[in-house]
């Protein structure tokens, strides 16, 4: 039995001597441990015990024996977070478009452009940067929009980075918008689900991805009742993205009389819809994947984040980081943009008159960036919230940091105070993936050559 922190090599080369046994024990120690389970909620001086890949205890003065032992004094613990919607094959483009001012911008300059030239090496190397940027800032489960699958062998390059990071990850696989491609798409899926998802256990989960309607890309990339079917007899969720406005409105009514919304189903944005659209939403039980800073910063319709109707009509969203091109890479950012403005908007709507707001708090928007992520990726029995029975995905989050100390309030720390810079160690499944601040088995200086190699032939390789 070793005692000691998330700064001690020692206790890593332990835990990283014994990565595949199912009966090693984990015991953090003292903690205050945020669990976003209902039940649960936050325990003080407390202790929680991983086994193997699963979280079995949580308590004060848990049995030590035979465990490697983590003192997490001074530090909150949570659920890793987990985003709902990213597009990870453009990460070697990062920011290259910091100021675009509409998706029009963004889909002819990424989607129509560089995404054409992609091999499947740039959509490994984007996706593994994504990953492992993830990882850093303590998102656990990430689910990849994958759009620009233009051949098996691109679909495989994702999957094979996402497997290579140890994130839990979601691939929710799409053919590309513009440009030449195999027309693999969707028929494809059945190889990949054969090939990679064979075991109900593993740590990746596959998902078919579409588009709302055929306004962008054409009729055979939005979602509709043959998409439903294919998705269906898979037995696999549905990722639906570009959502927007009157068009969607109307696509999800028509979805709602085909009887095809449902808890598989996520819509992501969710911006500009109508009352009625929303209505069917709430009464079918269909999922929300939320993007806050991508609303609000790119300008997708009203440019506000859908959270007041998502709450209306009973939906607790997820949240989603979209597109590296253009946005910030982590949840903090997230959180904080939604709190913010829907707590102006509350308050502005009713200045002026003797009315209350209706505030969401920051226990919502961890809630929405835990739990309510898991459920919207499928995942609400696997991970989400510290609860003995799930997967060990776990943040050790440092609350006596200069930028956080005193601790008064755990739950305001988390999603105010803290960055990826308070993130002592990342557990996925039960295995350290970020120790002493560092994401671990990254050659950094390789990768970094990499990504720079990958940027500089899709920047410099002509439009297809």
């Amino acid at each position: 039995m070793t005692s000691s922190d998330t700064t001690s090599p020692a206790v890593l080369a332990q835990l990283q001597r014994r990565p595949a046994d199912p009966q090693r024990r984990i015991l953090f120690t003292g903690a205050t441990i945020v669990t976003m389970d209902p039940d649960l909620g936050v325990l003080h001086s407390a202790d929680l015990l991983v086994e193997g890949e699963t979280i079995t205890a949580i308590g004060s003065d848990l049995n030590r024996d035979g465990a490697v032992v983590v003192d997490a004094t001074g530090a909150i613990l949570t659920p890793g977070f987990v985003d709902t919607h990213r597009h990870a094959w453009q990460t070697q483009l990062r920011r290259i478009m910091p100021d675009v001012d509409d998706l029009g911008a963004y889909v002819m300059s990424t989607l129509a452009g560089y995404a054409t030239v992609y091999r499947p090496h740039d959509m490994y190397v984007g996706t593994k940067l994504s990953a492992l940027t993830a990882i850093d800032s303590g998102i656990t489960t990430m689910l990849d929009f994958s759009h620009n699958s233009r051949t098996p062998e691109h679909s495989d390059a994702a999957l094979q980075a996402l497997v290579d990071t140890g994130i839990r990850g979601v691939h929710a696989s799409m053919g590309p918008h513009f440009g030449n491609w195999d027309k693999q798409w969707p028929g494809d899926l059945s190889r990949l689900k054969e090939t990679y998802f064979a075991d109900g256990d593993q740590l990746l989960t596959l998902r078919l991805a579409a588009l709302a309607t055929d306004e962008i890309a054409g009729p055979a990339l939005a979602y509709g009742t043959e998409l439903a079917r294919t998705a269906e007899e898979l037995g696999i969720g549905v990722s639906v993205d570009a959502v927007f406005g009157a068009s969607s409105s109307q696509a999800i009514l028509g979805w709602a009389k085909d009887g095809i919304l449902g808890a598989d189903l996520t819509l992501i944005h969710a911006t500009g819809l109508t009352s009625e659209a929303w209505k069917a939403i709430g009464e079918s039980g269909t999922t929300i994947a939320l993007a806050p800073t991508s609303d609000a910063q790119i300008g997708l319709e009203t440019a506000i984040p859908a959270i007041d109707e998502a709450l209306a009509v009973g939906v607790r969203p997820g949240l989603s980081i979209d597109v590296e091109v253009a946005l910030v890479s982590d949840m903090f950012t997230q959180m904080r943009a939604l709190h913010a403005i829907q707590r102006m908007r509350a308050v502005n709507a009713v200045y002026g008159t003797e009315q209350q707001p209706t505030r969401i708090t920051t226990h919502d928007v961890l809630d929405f960036a835990t739990l309510q992520g898991a459920r919207t990726n499928g995942l609400q029995n696997v991970t989400g919230s510290l609860t003995p029975g799930k997967k060990a995905d776990i943040l050790v989050i440092q609350a006596e940091d200069l930028n956080n100390m005193p601790l008064n309030d755990a739950v305001g720390t988390v999603v105010l105070g803290s960055d990826a810079r308070n993130i002592s160690a990342v557990l996925i499944n039960g295995q350290p993936r970020k120790w002493n601040g560092r994401v671990l088995d990254v050659d950094l200086p390789a990768l970094r050559d990499e990504v720079h190699a990958s940027r500089e032939y899709v920047l410099n390789t002509p439009a297809a």
